[in-house]
């Protein structure tokens, strides 16, 4: 689907079959002399079909295109390798680039970690098998060797009538960036803010405090004067200091229930996120998919890792595995 937003400037939406995001909002802005395509969608047919078939819509040239991708995660970087030309500058964040590029030349050692990490956090080591197996940041990243021209915040990027401020926004992922127009009051936000839907915010190798980021990142964006912002994914929206207000409170209350789950003595995230809420309509943590459960215990690991650094609860590791517990029962 092809939806223009403003004059030169589309929306086009990409589907993601099987995942509970459903869609990927790709934008599209027209230059006189090049075009600049944010996020890509995965590298699957059933979105590099719909892609092609909506940029032949807009009589896009390929030659003529640049792209900016707001971070590495393969529904936003996925297709670039296959619709970037010799031509094409791609724009990413220094930091989210250099994942990129090292996950790509090293990804059997960094499965390996992360292998590592979710056992010590009490993943079963078998499920975790076929999370591993079935991972569509694995499945369907990019499989081209890709050059990038990266960024840093305050960089610009001018296209048509457009001129976009780089914003670094780390915590859905290290090296998040979103583009932001002070004269149109646009604010293209990738995965750090999203409406319908909470953007999971987990653990990473390159972030001490992943949730600790994604607060102060709140706050950095909730100064701009934005008119309408435009998310990764779902519905384009024009309040975001009032949703960054509604995910600021999402948080507490997830620090609160964690904080709850640990009444009872020390856990492992394991047994944490069982007791937190999660938006699925399924009736147990039992039946829950394995990916989703990947996701769930990522994010219950980024906010106890958060607890611990203000100090209110306390990791140790026995047995191999890290266990916490509120500081007040701690030795």
């Amino acid at each position: 689907m092809v939806e223009l937003i403003l004059p030169n400037f589309y929306r086009i939406e990409i589907p993601i079959p099987g995942s509970p995001l459903k869609t990927l909002n790709s934008y599209l802005i027209k230059g006189q002399k090049r075009c600049l395509l944010v996020d890509t969608g995965m590298n699957r047919e059933e979105c590099l079909t719909p892609m092609l078939s909506s940029l032949k819509e807009l009589d896009v040239d390929l030659n003529k295109t640049d792209f900016f991708i707001t971070h590495f995660h393969a529904d936003h970087l996925g297709l670039v390798g296959k619709l970037s030309t010799e031509t094409s500058k791609i724009y990413c964040s220094e930091v989210d680039s250099s994942i990129i590029i090292n996950a790509m030349n090293s990804e059997g050692e960094r499965t390996k970690e992360y292998f590592r990490f979710y056992v010590s956090n009490g993943f079963p080591e078998e499920e975790l098998k076929k999370v591993l197996a079935s991972h569509p940041g694995s499945r369907f990243r990019s499989n081209f060797q890709l050059s990038f021209s990266t960024l840093k915040e305050g960089d610009t990027i001018d296209i048509g009538a457009y001129s976009f401020r780089c914003i670094e926004t780390p915590g859905h992922s290290p090296g998040h960036m979103c583009l932001y127009e002070a004269d149109k009051r646009l604010l293209i936000s990738g995965d750090h803010i999203l409406f319908d839907i909470t953007p999971n915010i987990t653990c990473h190798q390159e972030l001490e405090n992943s949730l600790k980021a994604y607060l102060s990142s709140l706050e950095k964006v909730s100064i701009l004067d934005v008119n309408l912002v435009l998310p990764g994914h779902r519905t384009i929206h024009k309040d975001l200091k009032g949703r960054i207000i509604e995910l600021q409170e999402h948080h507490r209350d997830r620090l609160n229930e964690v904080l709850t789950a640990l009444e009872g003595g020390e856990k492992t995230a394991w047994d944490v996120a069982p007791c937190l809420t999660w938006d699925i309509d399924i009736s147990s943590w039992e039946r829950f998919p394995v990916l989703q459960k990947w996701f769930a215990l990522g994010e219950t690991i980024a906010h106890l890792k958060y607890l611990e650094a203000d100090r209110r609860i306390h990791g140790k590791l026995k047995n191999n595995k890290v266990l916490y517990a509120l500081e007040s029962r701690s030795n």
